[in-house]
């Protein structure tokens, strides 16, 4: 594999409705003297990405429904948020000690249905996930190549918790370019076992480690290149690619 990079993107305006985020991108890059190459993973927070499709509710604006009300009461939050978080939700996984994980209308397992508050300007205002993640990383990935000529994959990535573990890492939800999951079953390992169950979220890995050099809180880089790792390329790859089946989801 060689040596992996991981380059935040330094320079991004603050991104407001109708922005070419595929365009800031490589502005951004041109002015830190970085050359955008064949191979290289494009992440995007997902928060960046909605506000550039207008994706963002101000609370002052939404009238909660009698259960969003009774929800609020009941965890101490805010009726109108709980209304958003309701309407991004497909179904609720579980309530309890303050929170609502719920699942997405993308079938993603979040807390909230992924609406965020941070890094979204106006103090009502929150940034539901994209409509559809993987095609808002298609559109920022077929800009980047009309602009710099060169084939890149991007990775729309949010903030998950996971189950049974503490903190939260970077996932993916949304892909272009690449397959989100390695399948490494039939290789063989050092001592010659043949793997039979070994395949790798590499598109999660990605985002977790481009959260290394992203800032959540005032740094100001919403986005990085991940230069050297070899991916496999795909054009049919997807995050939903990476959620089990109900059947098989064992922590439901």
């Amino acid at each position: 594999m060689g040596k992996v990079e991981i380059i935040p993107i330094e320079g991004l305006p603050i991104i407001a409705e109708g922005d070419d985020i595929g365009k800031l991108i490589c502005d951004a890059l041109e002015r830190q003297g970085v050359q955008p190459k064949d191979g290289d993973v494009i992440v995007v927070t997902h928060v960046i990405v909605s506000r550039a499709e207008g994706n963002v509710v101000n609370l002052d604006n939404v009238t909660p429904s009698e259960f969003a009300k009774t929800i609020a009461a009941q965890f101490d939050k805010d009726p109108a948020l709980v209304e958003v978080v309701l309407r991004e939700t497909k179904a609720i996984v579980r309530m309890g000690d303050g929170h609502i994980i719920t699942e997405t209308k993308h079938g993603f397992i979040c807390a909230n249905a992924g609406v965020d508050r941070s890094n979204v300007p106006g103090e009502r205002n929150v940034a539901p996930l994209p409509v559809d993640p993987d095609l808002s990383a298609q559109k920022i990935r077929q800009r980047i190549r009309e602009l710099a000529g060169k084939n890149v994959a991007v990775i729309i990535s949010d903030t998950h918790g996971r189950a049974l573990r503490r903190g939260e890492i970077n996932v993916a939800v949304g892909v272009a370019g690449l397959k989100p999951i390695r399948d490494r079953r039939g290789e063989t390992d050092l001592f010659g076992y043949t793997l039979k169950v070994k395949q790798t979220a590499v598109a999660d890995e990605l985002s977790s480690a481009a959260e290394l050099v992203i800032g959540q809180a005032d740094e100001g880089i919403p986005a990085a290149v991940i230069r050297g790792y070899r991916y496999e390329e795909s054009e049919d790859g997807t995050a939903r690619d990476l959620l089990w089946p109900m059947e098989k989801a064992l922590f439901r």
